[in-house]
C-alpha cells in the first residue's frame, strides 16, 4: 500500500512577492481520493461504504478497468459537508481498506497545487499558462515563474510573478539543477511545467521530479529530429500540426502522455504559419495537462497515463 497525503498549507512565497491571485470560486473543500489495485470485486462498495458511513458527498466518480494489466483505476470526488477532515486523518482511517484491496491511493484535500514554471525564450505557452491563472480556469496556482534567460521577465513581473534567473551553462548544470530543488522546496511547488525550456534535464533530477514534471513538444519528435522542425515539416509536406504534453522522465521525450493536440493544415502555409499552428496546439495541450494533474485526473499506468477528463 502506499499512501500520498495532500493536506499542508499553502506557503506564502508567492503572495510576499506581491503575486496576483488566479480568481476561483471558494464553496464547499473538495476532496479527491485516487487510487490504483488488481482488479476484484467489491471495490467501489468498499469505498462508497466508506464514505457514506462518515457522511460525506460523491459529487463525481470515475473508474477505469484495465484489462490488459488487470488493474482498476479510480478517481472519487467527494465532500465533507460542514465535518472538519484532514487529508492525512483520512487517509489513516482508509488504511484498512487500502489494505484489503492491496491498494496504492491519495487522498488530497482542496489546496490548490502550486506551480513552478521554467522558460527559456518562447513565451507562448507562458503567457497561456499566466493567462488561464488569472482567468481561474487553470486549476492551479503559479508561484514562480523560472529561466536560464532574461527574456521573459517582463511578461513574468507584468502579472506580479516572482521571475528567478538561473543561468545554465555545460559547466554549471549541476549547480544550476541544486538551484532548482532549492526553488521548488523554497516555493513550496507541486509541479514543476517545463513551458518550452530549452534545457535537457538530467537523469538523476527527472527521476527525483518523477510524476512532478511536465514538458511540452511538438509531435513530431522523433519524426522530425534535431533543429527547425517545423520547417522539415514544410518540406515535406505535413498535414497535421501537433504537439504533446509528457511527464518528464530519463528517456527524453518518451515520458508517459498526458494530453496531445492536432491541427490539419494544407499547402497554403509556409514554415512561419506552421510554427504559429504549432504554438497553438502547444499551449493547449500544455494548459489542459497542467489543468488535469492538478486536479488530480492523471494516474500513472506504467509507460501510460490514465486520464479522466
Amino acid at each position: 500500500m502506499t499512501t500520498v497525503l495532500e493536506g499542508r498549507p499553502t506557503a506564502n512565497a508567492t503572495a510576499e512577492a506581491g503575486a496576483v491571485p488566479s480568481v476561483r470560486s471558494t464553496g464547499t473543500a473538495q476532496y479527491v481520493l485516487t487510487l490504483a489495485c488488481p482488479e476484484r470485486p467489491g471495490i467501489v462498495r468498499a469505498i462508497t461504504a466508506f464514505l457514506a458511513d462518515r457522511g460525506f458527498d460523491i459529487v463525481e466518480h470515475q473508474q477505469f478497468d484495465d484489462h490488459m494489466s488487470g488493474k482498476l483505476y479510480l478517481r472519487t470526488a467527494f465532500t465533507p459537508g460542514d465535518k472538519e477532515v484532514s487529508a492525512e486523518g483520512l487517509s489513516a482511517e482508509f488504511a484498512a481498506v487500502a489494505d484489503e484491496f492491496d491498494m496504492e491511493f491519495a487522498i488530497h484535500d482542496g489546496r490548490p497545487q502550486r506551480v513552478l514554471v521554467m522558460v527559456s525564450k518562447f513565451g507562448h505557452c507562458l503567457n497561456d499558462l499566466i493567462f488561464r491563472w488569472r482567468a481561474g480556469s487553470l486549476g492551479a496556482e503559479i508561484a514562480v515563474v523560472v529561466s536560464n534567460h532574461e527574456d521573459l521577465r517582463p511578461m513574468a513581473e507584468a502579472a506580479g510573478l516572482p521571475f528567478i534567473h538561473v543561468p545554465v551553462t555545460a559547466d554549471t548544470k549541476p549547480q544550476a539543477e541544486a538551484r532548482l530543488l532549492e526553488l521548488v522546496e523554497e516555493y513550496d511547488a507541486d509541479l514543476v511545467v517545463l513551458a518550452r525550456y530549452m534545457q535537457v534535464l538530467s537523469d538523476s533530477l527527472s527521476e527525483t521530479l518523477r510524476g512532478r514534471a511536465i514538458n511540452i513538444h511538438h509531435s513530431f519528435l522523433p519524426g522530425f529530429k534535431g533543429a527547425k522542425p517545423y520547417h522539415q515539416a514544410y518540406d515535406r509536406g505535413v498535414k497535421l500540426i501537433g504537439a504533446t504534453a509528457h511527464y518528464v522522465t530519463a528517456d527524453l521525450d518518451e515520458g508517459p502522455i498526458i494530453e496531445q493536440e492536432v491541427f490539419r493544415v494544407d499547402h497554403s502555409l509556409d514554415p512561419n504559419a506552421l510554427v504559429t499552428v504549432g504554438r497553438d496546439a502547444e499551449s493547449q495541450a500544455l494548459s489542459r495537462a497542467v489543468k488535469w494533474h492538478c486536479q488530480h485526473r492523471v494516474l500513472l499506468n506504467n509507460t501510460r497515463t490514465v486520464v479522466f477528463r
